[in-house]
């Protein structure tokens, strides 16, 4: 499975204010969508989310969103790997993602721009 970058993701309590200083830091412009309740605001490597503590409160537990070419190739590298697939794969607004649990405990996102 190739891995082509990984996104940081930041739970922020004022999303305006967090996205003017990501854009500087960034050097480009926020690409913004809304998911479940929660604002989200995609700036470079970063992924900003903001909303009610209910929804925030499991996103803090995925690590970061990694890239890949193709969500259905992760699922069976990750499944065959020890991984637990915890969530998906499901459509997106930027293509398709699944959530899953390494076996060290950890939790990424793994997302491809593929639309269905």
């Amino acid at each position: 499975m190739e891995i082509l970058g990984a996104t940081l993701r930041i739970c922020v309590e004022d999303l305006e204010s967090s996205v003017a200083f990501y854009e500087r830091l960034a050097g480009g412009k926020a690409m913004r969508f809304e998911r479940g309740g929660v604002s989200v605001a995609a700036i470079g490597c970063f992924l900003l989310m903001s909303g009610p503590e209910h929804e925030l409160e499991i996103l803090r537990k995925v690590s970061a969103t990694i890239a890949v070419p193709d969500v259905d190739e992760a699922n069976e590298v990750l499944t065959a790997s020890g991984a637990r697939v915890l969530a998906g794969p499901v459509p997106t607004p930027v293509g398709r993602n699944l959530i899953a649990l390494h076996p060290d405990g950890s939790v990424f996102e793994y997302a491809d721009r593929k639309q269905e």
